[in-house]
């Protein structure tokens, strides 16, 4: 049987949608989960042929299992993952037991981003920075080196927003600094300079060292105790300047990892008409990314990204081109989740492509401290960006979360 391996998957999103691709293509689907919860779970997950409950930090675990599989007639046509920690894990042991060329290297990197900052230093697009090791002690001579506050702080591991702090003054940026080597006392923190600007996201896929863009997505931020995206639009035009500008910044990010294959996303704000990176990632975007792009355009990214994975050519081929924009839904309060109203009138809204709601009745919910405390999102499309947002943010204001405020 050809199979494909995943490691790790969330319930719903990009990463469930590339099993759902795998198997639409054919392929046997075996996912390494260490959640119990999808082991209990297991008759919601129809898309996947073999669920195995492993420790996935667990290497050599993963690589008996494997050759368990393959004992048992399994073909091993590649090995990957959607979620931030296992991309690079995934591509070694593809590298060993179904070789291509897509570089665990890279991804490695990526998933660092002291060691991220530190590869692209120089880069006209990379932001000051420094890093402070654990029990470092940050002197007034490194903030010098800023131009003034506030600054960023976060955590070299960081992921979803969970630990992106912004520090107004030396007292918060020290206090920042302390919370973060208290949760990992052996990660590094970084300082970078705050940048001013509009923020974009860009799905990416680079294929014998070419740049295939497959998105180009305004962001809106929610500031809160944390930068939460809230709003993403998809741009169906971009502006000529707009993508040469972000294709330049592309070509000097891959020249630096040496990517010959890649699949990738990238936010970047335009300050001073200068484009500045924030942040690299070695996958597709997680959460509504897939279903946006392809109410968009046409195409399934996760799709494509794993016939990348597979040795094939991706081909983004537009067969349609739509102004698109998602809104997010968080909560302002804590409480346990008792009912949602509000989901069919959202639907029913012309130009609402989907509505999907996350929690179940009973779940504690939280005001954001991370990506993953975004509860509900709504889909629109437009035939321009701004009746797109319109209509997205109308049937997002129908859906009300009730809460037994705890």
């Amino acid at each position: 049987m050809k199979t494909i391996i995943f490691i790790g998957t969330n319930k719903s999103g990009s990463s469930r949608e590339a099993i759902k691709a795998a198997e639409m293509l054919g392929y046997f689907t075996v996912l390494f989960t260490n959640k119990e919860r999808q082991i209990e779970q297991r008759h919601l997950y129809v898309d996947v042929h073999e669920m195995i409950f492993i420790d996935t930090t667990n290497v050599p675990a993963m690589k008996n299992e494997i050759i368990s599989l393959q004992s048992k007639g399994n073909e091993i046509m590649t090995i990957v993952s959607f979620i931030d920690a296992h991309v690079a894990t995934a591509l070694k042991l593809c590298k060993e037991f179904c070789p291509n060329d897509l570089s665990s290297i890279a991804a490695e990197v990526m998933e660092n981003k002291a060691q991220t900052r530190i590869l692209l230093d120089g880069l006209p697009c990379s932001p000051k920075f420094t890093t402070v090791k654990p029990g470092e002690h940050v002197d007034a001579k490194v903030i010098d080196t800023f131009n003034g506050f506030p600054l960023i702080v976060k955590s070299s591991s960081s992921t979803g927003s969970k630990d992106v702090l912004r520090a107004s003054d030396i007292d918060q940026l020290h206090q920042h600094i302390t919370k973060l080597h208290e949760k990992d006392p052996e990660d590094h923190v970084i300082i970078e300079e705050f940048i001013e600007g509009d923020q974009y996201l860009v799905e990416a896929i680079i294929y014998n060292k070419e740049i295939h863009i497959a998105g180009i997505i305004e962001q809106e931020i929610t500031y809160g105790k944390r930068f939460i995206i809230t709003g993403y639009g998809v741009l169906a035009t971009v502006p000529r300047p707009l993508s040469e500008g972000i294709e330049e910044v592309l070509k000097s990010i891959i020249d630096k990892f040496s990517i010959t294959h890649a699949a990738l996303h990238l936010e970047m704000r335009l300050s001073n008409n200068k484009w500045r990176l924030i942040e690299i990632n070695p996958r597709i975007s997680g959460g509504a990314m897939n279903k946006m792009l392809h109410a968009a355009f046409g195409y399934n990214l996760a799709e494509e990204t794993l016939k990348l994975y597979l040795g094939e050519k991706p081909v983004l081929e537009q067969k349609q081109s739509n102004f698109i924009f998602t809104q997010y839904v968080i909560v302002d309060k804590k409480g346990i989740l008792e009912r949602v109203t509000g989901k069919n009138r959202a639907r029913k809204i012309e130009g609402v492509v989907e509505v999907y709601v996350k929690p179940k009745k009973g779940t504690l919910l939280v005001p954001p401290l991370s990506m993953g405390h975004r509860y509900a999102y709504v889909i629109a499309r437009g035939r321009t960006m701004s009746s797109a947002k319109v209509i997205a943010k109308r049937a997002a204001k129908e859906l009300q979360f009730h809460l037994i405020e705890t």
